[in-house]
C-alpha cells in the first residue's frame, strides 16, 4: 500500500510523504484496516519544529528495512499533535502512565479498538544508552500481539479506563477561598529560583500563565525578576525578537531554539503587563519586539499567524541564530568590540563552540544599530523550516496580545491585526454550519475545532472588543459561549469536554486540566465566560465557569505552576470585578480611556459606545448609559453597586483605584 500522505495540508504530515513506510493519517480507514485485519496500530505523533521528530524519521523511518518491518506488522499512523491534540493528549496520558515521563516524538502501539498497550518516545536506530533500537522494539510488540493479543486486548481495557478518569472527576463542595490563592503564591515561592528567576531546575519553561497569576495578585519579586531575567538570556532571540519554546538550562542561557506562536502571544501580554505594573521601559520593549516579530515574520496575506519556526536550518539544530565571535567581527566591524562586551561572547561560545547572544553586559548606544546589522547578515543564511499551518487557538491567543498591546500603548497597527486575524478565524475557518474549525493552510480549512479553539477565541474576542468597542465581536462572543455550552459542557459533573458531543469516537473522552505549557481549554473556558457575565449579566456563564472551578481548583492551588490560567480565574471570581461603561466621544473619551488602559486592571471589565440608540447599546453594561451634558462619562458599578458618572479623568482614577 502507498504512503497516503500527499494530499494531507499538515507540514508535519507532508514531511512524512515520501517516507518508504506506509504511513496513513489518522482516520477511519487505518482505523478499519486494523479492525479487518486484526492488526495493531503504530500511531507515531510529533510536530513540525520538534528536533527530535526529525532525527527518528532520518535514522528509521527513511530507512528501507525498518520501514519494511513496519508496514509488514503494523498499521502505521502519522499524527500531527497540533492538528488532533485530541488523539495526542490521550496517547501522552498513556505513555507518561506506563514509562513516567513523555515528550515527542510519542509513538504509541495500539488496539485496533485504539486501546494503548505499549508507548514511548524517540528510539535509536541501534541500542544506545540503555534504550532499545527501534527495530528491537518493533519485533518485540508485534511478537506479543501475535502471541498475547487477548490478554494484551484485557490489560489494555484497564489502560483505558484510567484515560477516561478526567471526565469522572466530581466537583469539589467546599467553599472557594481566597485564602487558597495566598497558598498557591506561597508554593510557588518555594520553588522559585532567586539566582535566575523562573521556578525548578533545568530544563526551564518561560512560566507566562504564572506570572500573569502573580501579577494579578500583586506580587512584583518573582514576576519581574523571571520577566528581566528572560528578556536577557538566550532564550530571547536578542537580534530579531522573540522567545524559544524553552531553555535547556537553569540560567535561560541555551534555548531549544524552536519558536512557537503560543509562547510568542502569551508571553507579549505578561511583558506587557509588567511593563504596566512596574514602568520598566525594557518591558515594554521586549512586549514591542515580540509582537513585531510576529507581525514580521508568522503573518499571511489572509491576516492568520503560522504556527511554528523549526530549531534547525540546514539540519543543525540552532544554526541560524548563533555566532562565532569571528563572524561578529565579520558582520560588525567597529562595533564588534562593544557587541561583544554586551553580548557576552567569546571565543568558546556558549553552545557548540558559538555563542547563543545574551544580554548581560553594558547596554551601548550603538545596540539598535547593532541588531540592525545583525539581522541583516542573519537574513542571508538558510532560514529554519516554517510550519505554516493556521491553528485557530493559536491565532486566538495571537489575537488576545495584539488588542491587549494595541489598547495599552495606542498601537493603531496592532490593533488592525488583531482585528485581521480575527475576520480571518470568522470567516475562513468555520464550516458551512457556522461550527469553527481547527486548521488552515493554502486556502483550505478543516477538522471540527476543539475546546481550547473556542475557549481562547471566547477570550480573544472580548479582548478586541473591549479595545475597539466593535459590538460584533461581542456578539461572536456571546455566540461562542453558546456553542461550547452546547457541544462541549458536562451536564453531569460539570466543566467541559475537550472534544465535542458530535465528535468522532475516540478511546476516551477527556477534559483539558493542566496550563502548561498553555491554558487548558477548560481554564479558558471559565476565565473567558466569567468575563462574559460581567459583561452580560448572563448568570447561566457564571454558573458554566464556577463548573470548572470546582472540578479544578482542589488540584491547582496543590500544582499552581501547572494550573496558572486556571487560578487567575479563580482570582477573578473572588475579586471585586469594576465593571466600566463609557460612553461619549471626544478628546475627554480618550483621556477617560487612558486612565482605564494606562494601568495593569485584572479585575476590570470594560465598555464602550457612542450613549446612543444603536447596535452598540446591546451589551448589557451600556443599557440606559448616556453622555452627562454631551460630555464622555465614565459609569463604575462593583458587587450590583454603581457609582455615579463621572466625566473627569482623575475622578475615574480615584474611583478604579
Amino acid at each position: 500500500m502507498p504512503n497516503r500522505l500527499a494530499n494531507e495540508t499538515s507540514p508535519y504530515l507532508l514531511q512524512h510523504k515520501d517516507n518508504p513506510v506506509e504511513w496513513h493519517p489518522w482516520g477511519e480507514e487505518a482505523l478499519g484496516r486494523a479492525r479487518a485485519e486484526d492488526r495493531p496500530l503504530l500511531v507515531s505523533i510529533g510536530y513540525s519544529a520538534c528536533h527530535w521528530c526529525h532525527v527518528m524519521e532520518r535514522e528509521s523511518f527513511e530507512d528501507p528495512e525498518i520501514a519494511a518491518l513496519m508496514n509488514d506488522r503494523f498499521v502505521c499512523v502519522k499524527v500531527d499533535r497540533e492538528e488532533r491534540p485530541d488523539v495526542d493528549a490521550i496517547y501522552m496520558d498513556a505513555v507518561q502512565a506506563m514509562t513516567g515521563q513523555g515528550g515527542w516524538p510519542l509513538n504509541a502501539f495500539i488496539t485496533p479498538e485504539q486501546a494503548p498497550f505499549y508507548c514511548g518516545t524517540y528510539f535509536p536506530p541501534e541500542p544506545r544508552h540503555g534504550m532499545p533500537s527501534w527495530r528491537m522494539v518493533l519485533i518485540a510488540v508485534a511478537d506479543a500481539w501475535e502471541r498475547r493479543r487477548e490478554e494484551i486486548r484485557e490489560q489494555s481495557a484497564g489502560i483505558v479506563r484510567s484515560l477516561q478518569a478526567s471526565a469522572r472527576m466530581a466537583p469539589s463542595t467546599d467553599p472557594i477561598k481566597d485564602t487558597l490563592l495566598v497558598d498557591a503564591v506561597t508554593a510557588l515561592r518555594r520553588s522559585y529560583d532567586p539566582a535566575n528567576g523562573g521556578f525548578g531546575r533545568a530544563p526551564k519553561f518561560p512560566p507566562a500563565s504564572t506570572i500573569e497569576l502573580l501579577l494579578s495578585r500583586g506580587e512584583r519579586e518573582m514576576s519581574l525578576a523571571t520577566l528581566r531575567a528572560m528578556a536577557a538570556g538566550g532564550i530571547y532571540d536578542q537580534v530579531g525578537g522573540g522567545f524559544a519554546r524553552y531553555a535547556v538550562d537553569a540560567t535561560w542561557t541555551v534555548p531549544h531554539f524552536e519558536k512557537m506562536l503560543y509562547d510568542n502571544a502569551l508571553l507579549a501580554r505578561a511583558y506587557l503587563h509588567g511593563w504596566q505594573v512596574s514602568g520598566e521601559e525594557r518591558l515594554r520593549e521586549v512586549c514591542c519586539e515580540t509582537l513585531d516579530w510576529a507581525l514580521r515574520e508568522m503573518r499571511g496575506p489572509e491576516g492568520g499567524f503560522c504556527a511554528a519556526l523549526d530549531a534547525d536550518s540546514e539540519g543543525v539544530e540552532g544554526k541560524f541564530y548563533v555566532w562565532t565571535v569571528a563572524e561578529l567581527h565579520d558582520a560588525l566591524g567597529p562595533l564588534a568590540e562593544p557587541a561583544i562586551a554586551h553580548f557576552g561572547a567569546s571565543e568558546r561560545g556558549n553552545f557548540e563552540g558559538a555563542n547563543v547572544l545574551e544580554a548581560h553586559g553594558p547596554r551601548p548606544s550603538s545596540l539598535p544599530e547593532i541588531r540592525r546589522r545583525l539581522y541583516d547578515v542573519r537574513a542571508d543564511r538558510v532560514r529554519p523550516g516554517l510550519d505554516d499551518k493556521r491553528l485557530t487557538a493559536w491565532n486566538a491567543l495571537m489575537i488576545a496580545a495584539l488588542a491587549d498591546a494595541g489598547a495599552a500603548l495606542e498601537r493603531d497597527d496592532y490593533v488592525r491585526a488583531a482585528i485581521g486575524c480575527a475576520e480571518f478565524i470568522l470567516r475562513d475557518l468555520r464550516d458551512d454550519h457556522g461550527r469553527l474549525l481547527r486548521t488552515w493552510k493554502d486556502g483550505r480549512g478543516r477538522l471540527r475545532a476543539y475546546l481550547e479553539d473556542h475557549a481562547f477565541m471566547l477570550e480573544a474576542l472580548l479582548t478586541l472588543y473591549e479595545a475597539t468597542f466593535d459590538q460584533r465581536w461581542y456578539d461572536e462572543a456571546v455566540a461562542l459561549a453558546e456553542q461550547m455550552a452546547r457541544y462541549f459542557a458536562d451536564g453531569d459533573r460539570g466543566g467541559f469536554f475537550m472534544t465535542a458531543e458530535d465528535h468522532e469516537q475516540l478511546a476516551a473522552r477527556r477534559k483539558d486540566l493542566d496550563d502548561s505549557p498553555i491554558p487548558s481549554g477548560s481554564s479558558s473556558a471559565a476565565f473567558g465566560l466569567l468575563r462574559l457575565a460581567a459583561l452580560s449579566g448572563e448568570q447561566r456563564y457564571e454558573r458554566h465557569a464556577v463548573s470548572v472551578l470546582r472540578l479544578l481548583y482542589p488540584i491547582a492551588v496543590k500544582h499552581p505552576h501547572g494550573f496558572g490560567h486556571l487560578l487567575r480565574a479563580v482570582d477573578f471570581y473572588l475579586a471585586p470585578v469594576k465593571e466600566v461603561a463609557l460612553v461619549g466621544g471626544g478628546d475627554r473619551a480618550g483621556e477617560l480611556l487612558r486612565v482605564v488602559r494606562g494601568a495593569f486592571r485584572p479585575h476590570l471589565v470594560l465598555a464602550g459606545g457612542s450613549g446612543e440608540a444603536g447596535p452598540d447599546q446591546h451589551v448589557p453594561l451600556l443599557a440606559g448609559r448616556e453622555p452627562l451634558d454631551r460630555r464622555a462619562a465614565a459609569y463604575v458599578c462593583e458587587h450590583f453597586a454603581c457609582q455615579a458618572p463621572v466625566t473627569e479623568p482623575e475622578q475615574l482614577a480615584a474611583l478604579l483605584g
